[in-house]
Parts: structure tokens; sequence; C-alpha cells
């Protein structure tokens, strides 16, 4: 292994890619740090860790979107409005027209999207910040010690003397946090085209990894290396158990994310001249979990909208009984509702996002118009119905795979009462996400050596 990591700094194309990816995340991590010139970060740390429910639900969200909420930075929105305006685009593709038009134009047709999407990006940065600080704002005018507030005292001043004040920081924090979100999306298009992978999964990787050590630092802090720990203490057995775990989820999301129903195919024979082509024997490769981790993101995301809509209900209206019990029945953890809602919602996501993204008639018209068939069925509609049956039975498998991953955190959070964000890191969208993101990176170095006649990291010497 370290004689192939050599080999691919020995090549200086494949070197300056890394070095100027590398380049680009810590450029991503700087601008993490910088926080918004108004806001009194010690304020927002003790007032999310106080909440409990809601920082939990701000820290989910920031696995997947390469943010970070509780601290409101110029990158505090993270790349997540990008993530929802190409999602959005996406659905739009397959149910209105005009974009479908635009997708069988083939990359004039994509880049006039990709445009779309930009705009809508900043549309929906826009909104979110605005509600966002609206949120800071209403949170700060019920709290009467100045300390605590979430807005610096002499910002919060100002803005109580007069309303061009109020509006004109408010405009200037929103086309702040705007403009991070906007170059955290040319950061990843710089990536894209000079660097080496994925640049969007790789600025949302960075931020997982990123919270590792704080991660690590909070496992220590609760460990008792001793058999049988203390009440409220993790023993030896206890990280024993997590660690066979974690090699078990991170076994089986590399088994699951690789795994493919391999179909034959038949390609049929033509003569040209006096030579024979085609006739050869191939596989159609049908993934397992074609999905990905966007089931889980739907998923958690829905469901976030329940857990804060009652949670602030309950909180306006203490000692309502009916709303106590709908809040513990959305809460992440021991909460039978929430787990069950989780996995039925997982399935149904899977099934709709690979009825999506998967067109077995579209298929099925490609091999027919490659001259290639599948055996034992007749090209045409024979063969969508086929392919349609396989990849409903498949992705049946890999939506009980993405609803065991989702869960194994809560699972490990509630029974061994380890903090949620060390229990992330066992499973979910998060752990799906890097491994993705690791194999894709590591396809795409692969091919660089390929070309120059070197052996993959991942092939056997």
């Amino acid at each position: 292994m370290f004689e192939k990591l050599r080999i691919v700094f020995t090549i200086p194309e494949l070197r300056q890619k890394i070095f100027l990816t590398l380049l680009f995340l810590a450029i991503y991590r700087v601008g993490w740090q910088i926080p918004l010139p108004v806001v009194n970060q010690q304020a927002m740390t003790a007032k999310f860790d106080q909440e409990g429910g809601l920082g939990e639900i701000f820290q989910a969200v920031s696995v997947f979107s390469a943010s970070q909420l509780n601290q409101a930075t110029i990158f505090g929105l993270g790349i997540m409005p990008y993530i929802s305006a190409s999602i959005i685009f996406q659905l739009l593709g397959s149910v209105w027209k005009p974009l479908e038009e635009l997708k069988k134009e083939g990359e004039s047709g994509q880049k006039k999207i990709n445009e779309y999407t930009r705009y809508a990006t900043v549309v929906l940065c826009l909104l979110q910040s605005y509600f966002y600080l609206r949120y800071l704002i209403s949170a700060s005018e019920e709290i009467k010690n100045p300390a605590q507030r979430l807005i610096n005292e002499a910002v919060w001043e100002s803005m109580q003397s007069g309303f061009l004040f109020n509006f004109g920081w408010q405009i200037a924090a929103v086309l702040t946090m705007t403009a991070g979100t906007v170059f955290l999306m040319w950061l990843g298009e710089q990536i894209d085209e000079f660097g080496i992978g994925n640049g969007i999964s790789l600025l949302i990787m960075a931020g997982i990894l990123a919270r590792m050590p704080g991660a690590g630092v909070q496992l220590i802090n609760k460990a008792e290396f001793q058999l049988g720990g203390a009440s409220g203490k993790l023993g030896i057995e206890h990280l024993i158990v997590m660690a066979i775990i974690f090699v078990a989820v991170i076994f089986g999301v590399v088994y699951i994310t690789q795994g493919q129903r391999r179909i034959p195919t038949q390609s049929a024979k033509h003569v040209r001249g006096r030579r024979v082509y085609g006739g050869n024997r191939q596989y159609l490769p049908l993934r397992v979990n074609q999905a990905g981790v966007m089931p889980i993101i739907f998923a958690s995301s829905l469901l976030m909208i329940p857990m804060i809509l009652f949670s602030q209900l309950a909180s306006r209206f203490p000692g309502n009984t009916i709303l106590e019990q709908l809040k513990a029945m959305f809460e992440r953890g021991d909460s039978f509702t929430y787990n069950v809602l989780y996995v039925a919602m997982i399935y149904f996501f899977c099934y709709f996002w690979t009825a999506i993204t998967f067109n077995p008639k579209d298929m099925s018209e490609n091999l027919k118009n490659f001259g290639t068939f599948i055996p034992g069925y007749r090209p045409g509609k024979r063969t969508a119905d086929y392919l349609e049956k396989v990849m409903v039975r498949i992705t049946y498998v890999g939506a009980g795979f993405l609803a065991v991953v989702a869960i194994i955190p809560t699972v490990i959070a509630s029974s061994m009462e380890v903090p949620f964000m060390v229990a992330s890191f066992y499973g979910g969208t998060g752990l799906l996400i890097a491994v993705s993101v690791a194999f894709d990176l590591v396809q795409k170095i692969d091919s660089h050596l390929v070309m120059r006649n070197y052996k993959g990291l991942l092939e056997r010497s």
C-alpha cells in the first residue's frame, strides 16, 4: 500500500490535483470557523446545549449539509440549499415536460439545468438565512440577561434604537450567509474541474470527518477503562461492543454500497463485409442500494418538522398533557413511534427515489437500440417488466439495509447512554456519505493509475 501511495504522488498531474483539492478543503475549513460578527458564540453554544432536542436537530442537519447551524458562521448554511435545489430540479425533471426536454438535449441541456439550479440556490439561501436570523432575534428577545443573548450586546442596543439599523443589519447578515453558500458551491465546482473527486460530496465528507475529534473526546470523557463502569460511564466491555459494531457497520456499508445484481445480456450478431460483430455475452449491473443516502435524508428531514413543531408548542403551553405526549412520540431516542415512522419513510423514499432515477422502459429501449437483449425475454415491454420486477426486489433489500443503518445510532445512544454525536459515527447518513465518497475518490485515483499502466489502490499486487 505504501508503494502504491508513493506511485500516486510521483505522477505530476495526479499530485497537482490532490494538492489542489486539499487546498480547497482547507479554505472551506477556515471559513467554517469564521462567525458572523454580530453573533454571541458562547451564548449560542450554551443555548443549544440547554435546549437538547433543538441542538440535536441542528447537529443532525449539519451532518449532511457541511454546515454549522449552532454557531452561525459565514458558511453556516453549508451546501444544503444547493443540494435542495438539485433535488427539486431532479424531481421536476421527471414530471415537468420542459425540463424533460432539456435533459434529452445532452450536455447543453444539462448546463442550462445547472444554471437554473444555481439561481434556485440563491433564492433558497436568502429565505433560509432570513428565517434563521429571525429565530436568533426572537430567541434573544426572550432573554433578559444581556450576556446570554444570541446577538452581541452593542448590536442589540443599536437594533433597538431604530428600524433602519435593524433592517440594515439583517440584510447584511442574510447576504453574508448567502454569499458563503454560493462560495461553497463555486468551491465544489472548482474541485470538480481542477481537483479530484466530486467537489460537493468532498465538502460534506470534510464536515463529517471534522467532527470525529470532538466525538472522540466525548467518548474518552465518558469512558472508564475497567470492567463494569460506574453509572453514566462506559466500561471496557461497552467499548469492545462499540468497536465490534463499528467494524460490522463499516463492512455492511461497503458490502451493500458495492453490491450489484448482474443481469446477463446477449448482443445480437451482425455481419459487415466479411466480419461478424457482436454476439458477446455481457451483464447489466443493477445496484442494490440504487437510492444511495437520499431516503435517509428525506426521512430524517421530514420527521424534524413534527419534532420541532410539538417541541415549540409544548414549551409555549406548559402543562398540556396531549402536547407533551406528542412531543415524546416524535423525539429521537427510545420513542417507538419515531423509529417505526423512520423505517417506514425510508422504505417509501427508497422506492420513490428509485422510481425517479431508474426507468426500466428507457433502459429496455436503449438495449433494443444497441441490439442487446436479455436471454429468455423479448425486447420491449417484456424486458421492461422483468427489469422493474428485479429492481423492486433488490430495492426491498437495500431499503432494509438503510433502515438498519439509520436506526443503529439511535439504539446505541439510548441503550448505552452515549452522546448522539458519538453514536452518529456508527451509522446513519454521515457514515454512508463518508464511505460512498471515499470509494468514489479511490475510483477516480485508480482511473489515473490504470491509464499509466499501474495497478489500482484496491487491486492486489
